[in-house]
């Protein structure tokens, strides 16, 4: 066994599409094009509105926040949610107190929550 570090102190601050206090940790990619990473949202912390690249599952595994797509308005996420958004979807998200986030991004995702 080993052990992994995945803490923002292991990340690099983004500020791609006007995103602020954002720290991402990569995780583990694939060569089929999976993506797998951390999200770390500091207090009023924004990743800016941008298209996904592939289908993309966030899943808050503490802190609480906002989730937008195209199509509906800004919604509450918390621990123990996720918000899904397809491939070339709109989004963005944000946070008053902070969050953390397991972002896993995919061509071929396969959905088994409801």
């Amino acid at each position: 066994m080993k052990i992994y570090h995945f803490g923002s102190e292991y990340g690099r601050d983004i500020h791609a599409f006007g995103s602020q206090n954002l720290v991402m940790t990569r995780v583990l990619s694939s060569m089929d094009e999976l993506q797998t990473g951390c999200m770390h949202l500091g207090p009023n912390g924004v990743v800016g509105y941008h298209q996904a690249t592939a289908p993309q599952l966030f899943m808050v595994v503490s802190g609480s926040g906002f989730v937008r797509g195209q199509d509906n308005g800004e919604q509450p996420i918390e621990a123990g949610s996720a918000a899904f958004w397809e491939a070339g979807e709109w989004h963005e998200t944000r946070t008053e107190q902070g969050l953390t986030a397991i972002v896993i991004e995919g061509i071929s995702l396969n959905l088994y929550m409801e």
